[in-house]
């Protein structure tokens, strides 16, 4: 069936591509995040274990208003690890961070995933797709505010 939303299939197909990347960082932050709150020890771990927890929480809801909205504009959104990890502008976690590290390691990647949600913000502007900014907006605010929130955590 013919999708007659008032975007251009072409238009669809930009920001269908710009969120399924912002997708796949968000999952690749997600799954790290998860880790770390599984592994993290220390001084601070009772804190950071529910913090971590908050995150990946609120993460996991987001990937699925993603990847609705890529549906949505009628495209697939990517469901596979292999094309998570092509999309995705976050690496992924080798080995056991310390938890000075895991906490540098996400405020990295929440600045990383506001700025390519900020890109995505964008796309959707110039193909006048409300919708997708409707979506994008409220993460730039939440990963910004995350990453400010991980760095006061770590005074050095």
């Amino acid at each position: 069936m013919d999708i007659n939303i008032g975007i251009s299939e072409v238009d669809r197909l930009k920001s269908a591509k710009a969120l399924a990347g912002l997708l796949a960082s968000t999952y690749t932050l997600y799954l790290k995040t998860h880790g770390y709150h599984w592994n993290v020890e220390g001084p601070h771990f009772q804190q950071l274990h529910i913090q971590f927890m908050e995150q990946y929480t609120e993460m996991w809801t987001a990937v699925d208003e993603l990847a609705e909205r890529i549906r949505a504009l009628g495209h697939y959104a990517p469901a596979s690890y292999a094309e998570m990890a092509k999309l995705s502008s976050i690496s992924e976690e080798l080995g056991k961070p310390s938890w000075e590290d895991m906490v540098h390691n996400l405020a990295k990647g929440h600045e990383q995933v506001a700025k390519e949600a900020r890109d995505v913000l964008r796309v959707a502007e110039d193909v006048s797709d409300d919708a997708t900014a409707d979506v994008v907006t409220p993460r730039i605010t939440l990963h910004e505010k995350t990453a400010w929130m991980l760095r006061a955590t770590i005074t050095s």
